[in-house]
């Protein structure tokens, strides 16, 4: 990868690498940190990365060392066994209820349900990326939307 493949990673990819770790962890210096060491590798490894994979790369690079990060911390997210939520006293925005409901899920399950629904990747590349087979990836999308559908309820009661 020359030095303008690389810038034009830059600019293409970090956005949505920020995003996807930002909204797996939810802050913002621990997200550009983790962002900076992702290009930091890509950078060190440009020679041996072609730039049609350089995604891949960074999207793998960056899921990495967030669960680095978090196994540092010890924090482990668990789904509470509420009953589901009720939202008729007020509508607070439906971004911030799903944000709410993924901030509840698992890590894994968080990532792989980003990745997916937020970024748009196939079962086959969230695999590659996550270290998972490919139906490992299928159970926990399932299982996290799941979670999600228990723990948001119907659309119409958040409506």
């Amino acid at each position: 990868m020359t030095t303008e493949q690389y810038n034009t990673c830059v600019e293409w990819y970090s956005d949505g690498v920020y995003r996807f770790i930002l909204k797996n962890i939810k802050d913002e210096n621990k997200a550009k940190d983790i962002v900076q060491d992702s290009f930091e590798k890509l950078w060190i490894h440009a020679s041996k990365i072609l730039f049609e994979k350089s995604k891949s790369y960074l999207f793998s690079t960056a899921y990495h060392t967030m669960i680095d990060s978090i196994r540092k911390e010890k924090k482990m997210v668990e789904i509470d066994n509420k009953p589901e939520h009720s939202y008729t006293n007020g509508y607070t925005g439906i971004n911030d209820i799903l944000n709410e409901a993924l901030q509840k899920l698992p890590s894994i399950q968080r990532s792989v349900i980003l990745l997916r629904d937020y970024e748009g990747y196939a079962y086959n590349e969230i695999a590659k990326i996550t270290d998972l087979s490919e139906s490992q990836v299928k159970v926990y999308i399932y299982r996290g939307r799941m979670a999600l559908k228990k723990y948001i309820g119907s659309i119409e009661a958040i409506i």
